[in-house]
C-alpha cells in the first residue's frame, strides 16, 4: 500500500489553496492539523491534534511558556502515535494525499528528534512522505539572509532524511522581484563578492566554504510560490509529486479502438 503524505511547516494559507487546487484536480485531499497551537481554518480538517492535547491547556495547567508547551504536546504526540493516529490513517486508500500541517518553530525541523521520530513512524506503515520548507521571500533580499535561509533549511534536510521541497512563499507580496530573482540561480562568485562585502575580512575561508556548500554543490534549491497564480500552485505541487512519486504505480490507461475503424483502414 502507497499513501502520500508531506509534512510541512505551519502554513495556513498554501493549505487552503492545496486543499482547493487539488478539490478543483479531483484528487482526494486531507488535511491533518499537528499544531496544537492553530485556531482556525478555512478548510476542512480530517485530523486535529487539539483532539488529543492543545497548548492551551498546558500553558495554563502546567505553567509552561510558549516553546516549552509546545514541545510537551509534540512529545505526548510522539508517545500516541500508535493509538491516536496510526488508527486514523488506516482509514484512508492508497491514493490519498495527506498534508500534515506541523508548527513552523525551527527546532522542531533543526535539531530536536521529534519530527525525524514521527517521520519514521509513518515509513514503518509504508507511506510515502515529503517535507516541505518554507522560506519567506520577503527576507531573502540580501545575501546573508539567502545565505542564513539556506543553512536553516539544509539542517532541516539532514536531520529529516527525506525528498525535500523548499518553497520560497509570499511571492506575490514582494514588490521588487528582481532582488528576490537574483537567488533563485544565483552565480557564485557574484554571491561570494556580496558575502565578503558584508562580512569582516578574517570570515573569507568560511564564506567560501558556505557558498560551495549551497550553490556549486546544489543542496538547496528554491520554487518561488506565488498564490495567485494557478501556474505557480501547479508547478510547486508537481514537484512536490515528483519527490513523493505520486501516480507513478498507477494502471496505464489503454485505449480501446473501434475494430470497425481498423477493417476500414
Amino acid at each position: 500500500m502507497h499513501n502520500w503524505l508531506l509534512v510541512l511547516q505551519a502554513v495556513s494559507t498554501y493549505c487552503s489553496s492545496l486543499y482547493q487546487h487539488c478539490e478543483t484536480l479531483g484528487r482526494s485531499i486531507h488535511i491533518v492539523n499537528l499544531d496544537p497551537a492553530a485556531e482556525n481554518f478555512n478548510y476542512p480538517v480530517a485530523m486535529d491534534i487539539r483532539e488529543l492535547i492543545s497548548l492551551d491547556d498546558v500553558m495554563e495547567e502546567l505553567g509552561f511558556g510558549p516553546n516549552g508547551g509546545l514541545s510537551y504536546c509534540m512529545e505526548h504526540l510522539e508517545e500516541n502515535l500508535d493509538e491516536w493516529l496510526a488508527e486514523e490513517l488506516d482509514n484512508y486508500l492508497d491514493d490519498d494525499y495527506l498534508v500534515f500541517y506541523w508548527p513552523g518553530q525551527i527546532e522542531l525541523f533543526s535539531h530536536v528528534p521529534m519530527l525525524r521520530n514521527f517521520v519514521e513512524h509513518l515509513n514503518r506503515k509504508n507511506f510515502n512522505v515529503c517535507g516541505v520548507y518554507w522560506l519567506d521571500s520577503q527576507f531573502i533580499t540580501d545575501v546573508t539572509k539567502f545565505v542564513s535561509g539556506c543553512m536553516a533549511s539544509l539542517s532541516a534536510m539532514v536531520q529529516l532524511e527525506l525528498p525535500h521541497v523548499n518553497i520560497l512563499s509570499k511571492m506575490d507580496l514582494v514588490t521588487n522581484k528582481r532582488d528576490v530573482e537574483n537567488y533563485l540561480d544565483p552565480e557564485p562568485r557574484f554571491l561570494l563578492s556580496e558575502l565578503n562585502e558584508w562580512m569582516a575580512p578574517w570570515f573569507k575561508k568560511l564564506n567560501k566554504s558556505l557558498i560551495e556548500e549551497v550553490v556549486e554543490y546544489s543542496m538547496v534549491s528554491l520554487i518561488p510560490l506565488d498564490l495567485r497564480k494557478e501556474s505557480s500552485i501547479q508547478y510547486a505541487l508537481a514537484q512536490i509529486g515528483n519527490c513523493i512519486q505520486y501516480g507513478e504505480d498507477a494502471d496505464v490507461k489503454i485505449r480501446d479502438f473501434d475494430a470497425d475503424n481498423d477493417d476500414d483502414a
